[in-house]
């Protein structure tokens, strides 16, 4: 795979303290720079963002992929097959209430992957997931 430069993703949060402890704490994200009304962090290499807006409410949409209603707006990352094995189990011990637990998607065909869906407490949906061979990233 290409060397990829890190993304910038800034999201809506309607309350940048109970935010900070999420990513902090639940997630384990490491944090860099803030203000009173935005916080960023390292996002696995990528720089993910809270803005504080106090009128925030996420909405839900879905779409069907693979039988499974998949959050629509989401983001996320595709980490390496063992650290997503071990940062799935991490949810798992922090309670996570997954809108789809882990499970392997695509099964015998092309970009067959495991993937998990939640939300953060504002409604922002997140997924997660890995390859087995990345290369199939694309694949059709």
């Amino acid at each position: 795979m290409e060397n990829i430069s890190p993304f910038h993703l800034a999201i809506p949060v309607n309350n940048l303290e109970v935010a900070k402890e999420f990513y902090e704490k639940t997630l384990g994200l490491i944090p860099g720079r803030a203000s009173d009304h935005w916080a960023d962090y390292n996002f696995f290499g990528h720089q993910l963002v809270l803005h504080e807006d106090v009128d925030f409410k996420g909405h839900k949409h879905f779409n069907n992929v693979d039988g499974k209603s998949v959050p629509v707006p989401h983001f996320g990352i595709v980490l390496p097959w063992d650290d997503f094995q071990n940062f799935s189990e991490h949810l798992i011990s922090q309670n996570i209430d997954f809108e789809i637990a882990p499970y392997l998607r695509f099964e015998g065909k092309p970009g067959e992957q495991m993937t998990l869906f939640f939300y953060d407490p504002f409604g922002n949906a997140l997924e997660f997931k890995c390859f087995k061979n990345t290369d199939q990233l694309f694949a059709t």
